[in-house]
């Protein structure tokens, strides 16, 4: 063998191994990604409860836009989902009611990037369909034998309810405190208490057992929504394709469906 064919020789080894490692690399991207750019595998969602109906849409149509991903949600009041993820729990998303718990989880530096809102939402006050107490504003709630459920003061919908009530001057002691909007709506649709201060678009997904009392105090307390991918994400590819999907045209009008404002 010649020098100059030798030489060759080497060249087109080296080229190939070079070749080889470039195929293992994407090879890898691929499995995480798919090989269309689309996301696999299991992707965990931490909600805020008011979300509970649109993120399970949503995930759905993640899902078929992304075929061989499936979304866990894991819905909640906000403050309960930050606590569990600053403690360790296994989540790609967390989508909070207000900024104030996403902060929880971005300073402990267990965010991955800056959070994004992507909704906002409005209270109301809920009553059962027919509105038999004869609610009509924040006021009628302080009537003696009157019975409110609010959300604690922790949960993003108990704090913009108290930011409401102290907006039109109203003292209130409801009969229950409940961890999320969710528990607050089902006081009323259980009959247990005769209103509770809800979101506009809880109200909206329990139409056939609720009716909605509108309060011009609520404009003082709307709540943003702020989602992010998590640091520890199990899959990060797919936290990531998570949020992007939340923010887009298809997932926007599913919220706006069911009432959420625009950010």
């Amino acid at each position: 063998m010649t020098t100059r064919t030798a030489m060759a020789v080497v060249m087109a080894l080296a080229v190939a191994g070079c070749g080889a490692g470039d195929d293992r690399a994407s090879g890898a991207d691929d499995r995480a990604s798919g090989a269309d750019g689309r996301v696999t595998g299991a992707v965990t969602v931490f909600a805020a409860a008011s979300l509970t109906e649109s993120f399970r849409r949503i995930g759905k149509e993640f899902e078929a836009a992304n075929p061989g991903s499936t979304v866990t949600l894991n819905v909640a009041g906000s403050s309960a989902l930050a606590n569990q993820i600053n403690q360790g729990a296994p989540a790609d998303v967390f989508a909070s009611a207000a900024p104030a718990n996403m902060a929880t989880v971005t300073e402990a530096g267990n965010a991955d990037g800056t959070p994004t809102v992507f909704a906002r939402n409005q209270l109301v006050i809920a009553v059962p369909r027919g509105n038999p107490t004869g609610v009509a504003g924040l006021a009628d709630l302080s009537r003696p034998g009157v019975k409110v459920a609010l959300c604690a003061n922790q949960v993003p919908c108990g704090a913009a309810a108290r930011t409401a009530l102290d907006a039109a001057g109203v003292a209130l002691t409801p009969v229950t405190l409940e961890r999320d909007v969710k528990g607050a709506l089902a006081k009323v649709k259980l009959g247990e208490v005769d209103a509770a201060v809800v979101y506009r678009t809880d109200v909206r997904a329990a139409s056939a057992d609720v009716t909605g009392v509108e309060f011009p105090e609520s404009t003082r307390a709307v709540n943003d929504y702020p989602i992010v991918a998590l640091k520890d994400a199990p899959n990060p590819a797919g936290a990531r394709a998570f949020v992007a999907y939340v923010r887009s045209a298809p997932a926007q009008a599913v919220l706006a469906e069911a009432g959420f404002q625009a950010p």
